[in-house]
């Protein structure tokens, strides 16, 4: 009996600490009681609204304005779209491998393969310098919004109003810019232009790499694990920023924490979350949901799956293939995610309460009724025009995408024939340098057009046959795959490309008519829309002020949560998961390089690494993409993890925020400082990273 109890006992504390899901596997839906709530729009705070009270209330910590302060100036938000923060005195940044990742060859030498072995600088001047790249710091924050607004009131029309708002923001960010003391400003559009804010940083333009581990370590389980957990990686590096030719002086940066964090322990991220569209109307998601995202889902399912059998067909390759193959995939997952959010009734029934809630509002306060009343009405309007438009549009545009050689050149000839006189016939022309990979591309071209046109499509009649695969049949019915024949009709001009015969290039003019025709209507309807978006975002912002947070906008924000797990798939998901899981993914996959492979130095435990040491964790954090690279603090200011990715169900986050649902996903800076010592060894750099400055 008392065994029984101690089950149910577990049972109840593990629930408890999990926290109760309102879409419970066990529980049916009744959507006629299913309420909205502030929380739907998350908690990305911007550095100048950071409601402190409710911060207290909900995670039992009150950050002051010196707090905040420290935690703003200790992050940097890198230039390709990634976030990290300084860890030293003497710039040194943790980021993201992924964040990285891309431009490792710029700084490779004959002879290594950083991408694949990764590399550690043991002594200053083995840093290296990164071509182009560059990290800013958020050092102010103004209010701008009364000056764009009075700037949009001299306008007319809607697409006036967003010329004058986009001249103003010009103009103000060219006053505040200061290149030759590194100072940049720019405009940010908050609450979709119900508020403008002015951020003001401090750019560090000379980037060296420290330390990066191999890609292995860094992506286990590679595309099938992008945007899932339980997770095993540790996706991390580190690089340092100078100033005048040395290691740059840094007031503000996070100390590490040893231990990391504990479960249900308040943690904060600070970070650049990429975009969110929270605030947008029912119908603009519905518009999403039946028009834009299926078809960008085919066009990335189609690129996945060409790219997917050429990376399998080529081990030799797979460093180089593998990162094109992780970029498409992560691109396909993201957009399957928001379109499976889209079409969960449980998700739209709360934006569809909050949406009625927000039209009550203004009914009943009669100022705001003279002024929204008929808000919705034209912004209903305006999507079934566009809803007539964007599918011959968005489907023509994604065709001039597709990566064949032939097709490609077939668009190259025709953008020179309307008038881009600068491109050389070798910009014009795409060889065929891989016929394998020709016949994958192509295919994915004939299996797009049946996927979204049918059997009918007229495309597909007029370049391949039933009887042929797709690749043999479009070399039949093109010259454009002849260098030759592509160099005549270049050089005889705009009049006979513009009248060339050749199949390819007809149907190419037959695309690129689609979206010429369609553009300057889908331009206009696309300004009225941003006019009223707006008006939305003003009006959320006017009745329930800074309790609703502005979307997402490649801008710095602190988001609190817990660290804590959650229920998936009918199990349960641990807070924080081990080295053990490493190696029973490596083995449970029969040691396979992909997608559970290891690098040599990782297939055995090394010695002195105690597999029970955390390697991930979740959180309850409200993030989305561009938060890779974001450091995970707790109340002491203290590095506890690195975010990486988020769970798939976070990818709802794009409209909305469940928070027992949603997790952020964190390499642990306990499991990361184990690998630094016992792996990769690294004394130097983890001497800096526990005393906060360059050792002596």
């Amino acid at each position: 009996m008392k065994k029984i109890h101690f089950i149910l006992l577990s049972l109840f504390l593990l629930l408890f600490t999990t926290g109760y899901s309102q879409r419970g596997l066990y529980e049916p839906i009744d959507l006629s009681r299913v309420t909205w709530s502030l929380d739907d729009f998350g908690r990305m705070y911007t550095f100048d609204d950071v409601p402190v009270d409710k911060i207290q209330k909900e995670f039992g910590f009150r950050p002051t304005d010196k707090w905040l302060k420290e935690v703003r100036l200790s992050a940097v938000q890198f230039g390709g779209g990634c976030s990290g923060s300084f860890v030293s005195a003497d710039g040194l940044i943790m980021t993201n491998h992924h964040c990285v990742r891309s431009r490792l060859r710029d700084i490779e030498r004959e002879g290594e393969n950083i991408y694949r072995d990764g590399f550690y600088a043991r002594s200053l001047s083995e840093e290296r310098r990164f071509p182009g790249l560059y990290v800013d710091q958020l050092i102010d924050i103004k209010d701008v919004t009364s000056v764009i607004f009075d700037a949009m009131g001299k306008g007319q029309s809607a697409e006036e109003k967003v010329q004058l708002k986009n001249d103003k923001i010009k103009e103000l960010e060219h006053k505040y810019t200061n290149k030759k003391k590194h100072i940049i400003a720019k405009v940010v559009t908050l609450y979709n232009g119900g508020k403008y804010s002015l951020y003001i940083y401090k750019r560090y333009d000379d980037i060296r790499l420290v330390m990066v581990p191999d890609v292995q370590i860094t992506a286990t389980g590679w595309d099938w694990d992008n945007f899932t957990y339980p997770r095993y990686e540790l996706d991390f590096a580190f690089v340092r920023a100078y100033e005048n030719g040395k290691p740059a002086r840094i007031k503000h940066y996070f100390t590490w924490s040893d231990r990391g964090a504990s479960e249900n322990e308040p943690v904060f991220v600070i970070g650049r979350p990429g975009n969110t569209d929270r605030l947008l109307s029912v119908k603009e998601l519905e518009f999403y949901r039946d028009v834009r995202h299926p078809l960008i889902l085919n066009y990335f399912n189609q690129r996945y799956n060409a790219q997917f059998k050429y990376f399998i067909n080529h081990p030799e390759r797979q460093a180089h293939e593998l990162s094109t193959l992780l970029s498409i995939a992560n691109a396909r997952k993201y957009y399957a995610g928001i379109y499976m959010a889209l079409r969960d009734d449980y998700i739209m029934t709360r934006k569809k309460r909050f949406e009625q809630a927000l039209k009550d509002s203004v009914m009943s306060n009669p100022q705001l009724k003279s002024q929204y009343a008929g808000l919705w009405h034209h912004i209903d309007s305006i999507i079934d025009q566009l809803s007539k438009i964007e599918p011959q549009y968005l489907f023509a545009s994604l065709l001039t995408r597709m990566p064949s050689a032939a097709w490609q050149t077939a668009f190259h000839l025709y953008r020179y024939a309307k008038g881009d006189q600068s491109m050389t016939f070798d910009q014009v022309f795409v060889p065929e340098t891989d016929t394998e990979r020709e016949d994958y591309n192509v295919q994915a071209i004939a299996d797009f057009l049946y996927k979204v046109k049918g059997d009918n499509c007229f495309i597909l009649q007029s370049l391949f046959r039933k009887d042929k695969d797709a690749y043999q049949s479009l070399k039949q019915v093109t010259r454009l795959y002849d260098r030759k024949f592509a160099r005549e009709i270049y050089e005889l001009g705009a009049a006979e490309i513009m009248e060339s015969e050749d199949p390819l290039m007809i149907v190419a003019r037959l695309i690129m008519k689609t979206i010429e025709d369609n553009q300057a209507r889908r331009q206009k309807l696309m300004a009225e829309l941003d006019v009223d978006n707006q008006k939305l975002g003003y009006l959320i912002f006017k009745v329930y002020g800074t309790n609703i947070p502005p979307d997402a906008t490649l801008t710095l924000r602190i988001t609190p949560g817990f660290m804590r797990g959650y229920e998936y798939n009918g199990t349960l998901a641990p807070a924080k998961t081990t080295y053990y899981g490493l190696y029973d993914r490596y083995y449970s996959f029969g040691k396979k390089p992909y997608p559970w492979g290891l690098h040599p130095r990782w297939q055995k435990p090394p010695k002195g690494l105690d597999l029970s040491i955390p390697m991930c964790f979740v959180s309850t954090n409200d993030i989305v993409g561009g938060n890779s690279g974001s450091a995970v603090i707790n109340k002491d200011r203290q590095i506890v993890g690195l975010i990486h990715d988020g769970n798939l169900e976070s990818l709802a986050g794009a409209y909305i925020f469940l928070e027992d649902d949603n997790r952020a996903i964190a390499t642990d800076s306990w499991g990361l400082m184990e690998a630094l010592k016992y792996v990769y060894k690294t004394d130097r750099l983890i001497k800096e990273i526990q005393i906060g400055h360059l050792s002596k």
